[in-house]
């Protein structure tokens, strides 16, 4: 057949290439989740995962649904052409009107009929250029089908086509078969296959949108959510373990999550259970630790008193004190070997009304600072000064003091040092104002911030720490405070009582 070159018209509209197109089902949708990548965390990421594997699912849908598309587009121009070839096959001639007719609704370039091996031209409109593809529909594969479309989508447009198939009509017998054949210009297929395209892609990205929403608001509900509540009740629960509300109440999910839950829960439990077991422990330890601790006071204290009575001119004395001294000694030795860490706290203080002068001589005599052979002990509280306190905690906080003042001045004397302990007290704008001061080598800075800290000593070797924890403690059930004063060489502590009690919180 004899090709010419075609008008640069279109040719004439088409028909609706979607007739008879399957519809293109929604791909499936595979675990994951966000459309875009956010900070948001595992939301984010879910949604973004979800809109991408739906994505890549539309991509194999789009492939053979494009083929069928471009198959059922050519037999819609072939079957419009059919009518003309039967037509044709009866009358063996066609009026110019319907000829014209049929080159507009098939935008055909050219229309034939093959009849028992004799090609007769039924329409045509100019002369034909060169043609770049023959497709003959009854040979033609599924392969071959997506083949050829990926070609045309990817090709400039340019050129023709000729496509061919059998008529319905025709026999199936040697050279009794009917084909018609059609000529078309490949940039109004490709065109058409264009627009097809871009309506896939928007019924992809309709279909990725919901689905992607959909996904993440259940992978949301049934996930990320749980995983919030859980890292929010162990945030909770590690402000305070030892409130057993703060323990996470398991929400009823038989899955994966509900076991996370409960045993989660039983943790939270276990661990509050044991916290609060070593905390009692904790405060035995420490009570135990400050008894002991005033124990070992007053066992060095008894150890004062019997080398005094070791020198009394008695045969009976002289054997027994030893002996006592000895049982003093391992005593105080016993004191030194229980150490234990917690928290207890002392009894509240049964105030009166006392003359802190008789206080301060009985801790003087106490600690024997008159007989002291390398300490001066000076009382600056004036008869008849009164105060409200306890006087037993009080002899307590003063015995402290005075004793760790002692042993302080103790470990670095020297014949060249002034060794001085000086206790006295004021009122001033109603309160009372109680100041131990001696002339030691004073508080490394170094060890100030921890001072009042239970186990903390810093003043001597042996020591355990608790002294003037033991002091702060009492102060403040007394409502009142005890500070370091930097006031010159030694240490100072100031006890800051209120002259009237005040109330208990």
């Amino acid at each position: 057949m004899k090709h010419e070159q075609p008008p640069t018209a279109s040719g004439g509209a088409t028909p609706p290439p979607g007739e008879g197109l399957p519809a293109v089902p929604p791909a499936p949708v595979p675990a994951g989740g966000a459309v875009r990548r956010r900070s948001a965390g595992l939301s984010g990421k879910l949604l973004l995962l979800t809109v991408l594997f739906v994505m890549l699912s539309e991509v194999f849908v789009y492939v053979p649904s494009v083929a069928n598309f471009r198959s059922t587009w050519l037999k819609d121009k072939l079957t419009t052409a059919g009518v003309a070839a039967a037509v044709l096959s009866e009358t063996n001639t066609i009026a110019p009107r319907l000829q014209e007719e049929l080159m507009r609704v098939t935008g055909a370039v050219a229309i034939s009929l093959t009849h028992k091996g004799r090609r007769s031209l039924i329409a045509m409109s100019g002369l034909p250029e060169e043609i770049r593809y023959v497709i003959d529909m009854e040979e033609e594969t599924p392969w071959s089908a997506i083949r050829d479309s990926v070609e045309v989508l990817f090709s400039d447009g340019s050129g023709l086509m000729r496509v061919s198939q059998p008529l319905p009509m025709g026999s199936s017998a040697g050279d009794d078969v009917q084909k018609v054949d059609i000529v078309l210009p490949v940039a109004m297929l490709r065109k058409d296959m264009l627009a097809f395209s871009g309506r896939i892609l928007g019924l992809t990205l309709i279909i990725s949108v919901i689905t992607a929403s959909l996904v993440y608001l259940a992978l949301r509900w049934m996930f990320v959510r749980p995983l919030q509540r859980l890292s929010a009740s162990m945030a909770r629960f590690a402000e305070d373990p030892e409130d057993t509300a703060r323990i996470i109440v398991p929400g009823g999910r038989d899955d994966e999550i509900g076991d996370a839950e409960k045993r989660l829960a039983d943790m939270q439990r276990g661990l509050s259970r044991a916290l609060h077991q070593k905390q009692r422990l904790a405060d035995l330890g420490l009570a135990v630790s400050k008894i002991n601790h005033d124990l070992r006071n007053l066992l060095a204290s008894a150890q004062l008193f019997m080398e005094r009575i070791e020198h009394v001119p008695d045969p009976t004395v002289k054997r027994l004190v030893p002996k006592i001294l000895a049982t003093l000694d391992r005593a105080v030795g016993y004191t030194q070997a229980v150490m234990a860490y917690g928290k207890a706290r002392e009894e509240p203080p049964r105030r009166r009304l006392i003359r802190l002068e008789r206080v301060v001589s009985d801790v003087a005599e106490l600690l024997a600072l008159a007989e002291h052979p390398d300490i001066e002990f000076e009382s600056r509280v004036a008869e008849g000064f009164e105060l409200e306190a306890d006087p037993e905690q009080l002899f307590r906080v003063l015995v402290n003091l005075c004793r760790n003042a002692v042993q302080a001045m103790e470990a670095g004397a020297d014949a060249a040092h002034v060794c001085r302990l000086t206790i006295e007290a004021a009122l001033i704008e109603g309160e009372c104002l109680i100041r131990v001061r001696d002339t030691g080598p004073g508080i490394p800075p170094a060890v100030r911030a921890g001072l009042f800290r239970a186990f903390q000593s810093g003043a001597k070797n042996g020591g355990t720490g608790l002294g003037l924890a033991i002091a702060l403690e009492i102060v403040r059930a007394h409502g009142g405070r005890l500070v370091l004063e930097d006031t010159g060489p030694g240490t100072t502590f100031c006890i800051q009582l209120p002259q009237r009690a005040a109330p208990e919180a």
